[in-house]
């Protein structure tokens, strides 16, 4: 009996021994397996970064700094606002001016940079935009609130119409549509940390024995500082040479009583087609995104932190969907992918303003975020493929004008509607309201822009239905 026990116990033992070297072995490769494909990764962002041209890569940089600072206002500002015992109307009043601001500099801004120097437009916005969300940060009477929020508009004017422009002319038509999903990835990875690192610093603040008020000028003035920073790269752009403007640009003096020369026509025809959809985006979005913080702390009573989190991961969730965007469009077309993002939004959207379970509305919020955002690079993509070169300032300003004026018109119905219905009836009245405005806007997009109508249209039309 002995020696089969002893026989018995070497199996079991040479037994154990060889499944726990292939329980490592099968380990050790699958932590392999991660390494190398965190590796692999991390060689094509260095890669995709090093194919970037310089101006394009300081760009990045610039705009990393100043959406960091964007990104702790857009979650905290409001909240300090009501923390110094303003009522919500005058954060309706608050986002209508700055808004209103914004809108009347755009064309102006747009007619600029066609004709002037982009670096030096992209240093001004970040130099003074930062400067004005300092003083925001300490302002806390109704006129210094009101006056400040219209320099921030003004100067936040610059970065939003010149961006694109300054991109498309740093880079050729192939690298464009997969540039913008980077770019617009870009803005939100930067509002992340600006939201979620906003949030966290107040409540820690708060933890440590500040007042909330102190601790929220603290935040939004760091944040302030941060854009400021973006300046500094932007300093050593390189100036690339003026632009040459194309044989169809309107010639001056008396022939500009003579016809539009026909791309021109066509440019201006595309221009108003792209401007009446925003405008009816923006009329949505007004209702609904400059408050998602207070519909979640109004009808919750979630923390800050939470709000940031929950924020900066409907920006995760857009980046993904923004990177997988470019893919879409060139199955499906550029024009049908914009429709579809922005239709299965609708669900989510709904589902969010009626719901009272938190879980849901986190759930409805992220998807919605995602799905409805991710279109906004191939749209640009599509504006700059059938707007010329001459003409691309002045056309991306005329969307983002009347994106914002939808906003600014809808800031005072969004804050009555609370006021009269309270907080469930008039969430779920502005949600409801924005998804008839989007379904309206998509309706629209399709039928201008579907590219089987726009096949012969023109060679800029042809070039747009080529896939990225």
């Amino acid at each position: 009996m002995s020696q089969a026990s002893d026989l018995a116990y070497a199996i079991c033992k040479v037994f154990l021994s060889t499944l726990g070297a292939a329980c490592y072995n099968r380990e050790a490769n699958a932590s392999g397996r991660r390494i190398n494909q965190t590796m692999r990764l991390l060689h094509q962002v260095s890669s995709e970064w090093n194919r970037l041209n310089r101006n394009i890569r300081l760009f990045f940089l610039a705009n990393l700094l100043y959406q960091i600072g964007t990104g702790m206002f857009s979650v905290l500002y409001n909240l300090y606002v009501q923390t110094l015992g303003y009522p919500d109307t005058m954060n309706g009043t608050l986002v209508s001016v700055q808004s209103f601001a914004t809108a009347l500099i755009f064309i102006p801004i747009g007619l600029l940079g066609d004709r002037t120097s982009h670096k030096l437009l992209l240093m001004t916005g970040a130099l003074f935009t930062g400067l004005s969300f300092m003083g925001r940060s300490l302002a806390s009477g109704e006129s210094a609130l009101i006056v400040l929020s219209a320099a921030a508009g003004l100067f936040a004017a610059f970065f939003q119409v010149i961006a694109v422009p300054f991109l498309a002319g740093n880079s050729d038509k192939k690298q464009r549509l997969k540039l913008f999903s980077y770019h617009f990835s870009l803005v939100l990875a930067a509002q992340v940390i600006g939201s979620s690192g906003g949030g966290y610093l107040a409540d820690m603040l708060q933890s440590a024995g500040w007042s909330k008020i102190q601790s929220l000028q603290a935040v939004l003035f760091t944040g302030g500082a941060a854009s400021v920073l973006a300046f500094v790269p932007l300093l050593l752009v390189r100036q690339k040479p003026a632009v040459q403007k194309d044989a169809s640009a309107a010639p001056p003096g008396p022939a500009l009583s003579q016809p539009l020369p026909s791309s021109a026509r066509e440019d201006w025809s595309a221009i108003a087609k792209f401007t009446l959809a925003q405008l009816i985006v923006g009329l949505g979005s007004g209702l609904v995104v400059p408050y998602l913080n207070l519909y979640f702390t109004n009808r919750f009573a979630v923390s800050l932190t939470a709000v940031g989190i929950l924020i900066s991961l409907g920006q995760i969730m857009t980046i993904v969907s923004m990177l997988i965007g470019p893919s879409l469009a060139s199955r499906v077309g550029p024009v049908k992918a914009v429709v579809l993002f922005q239709m299965m939004s609708l669900p989510f959207l709904l589902l969010t303003g009626f719901t009272n379970l938190f879980a849901v509305a986190c759930f409805s919020f992220l998807f919605r975020q995602a799905l409805m955002n991710a279109a906004n690079p191939i749209q640009s993509s599509i504006t700059v493929d059938r707007v010329s070169d001459a003409r691309r300032g002045i056309a991306n300003s005329m969307t983002q004008t009347a994106f914002m004026l939808g906003w600014a018109t809808m800031g005072p119905v969004q804050s009555y509607l609370l006021t009269a219905y309270g907080t469930y009836w008039g969430y779920a009245l502005t949600f409801s309201m924005t998804g008839i405005l989007y379904i309206s806007a998509s309706a629209i997009y399709y039928f201008m822009f579907n590219e089987r109508k726009q096949k012969s249209a023109s060679p800029q039309a042809a070039n747009q239905n080529a896939p990225a």
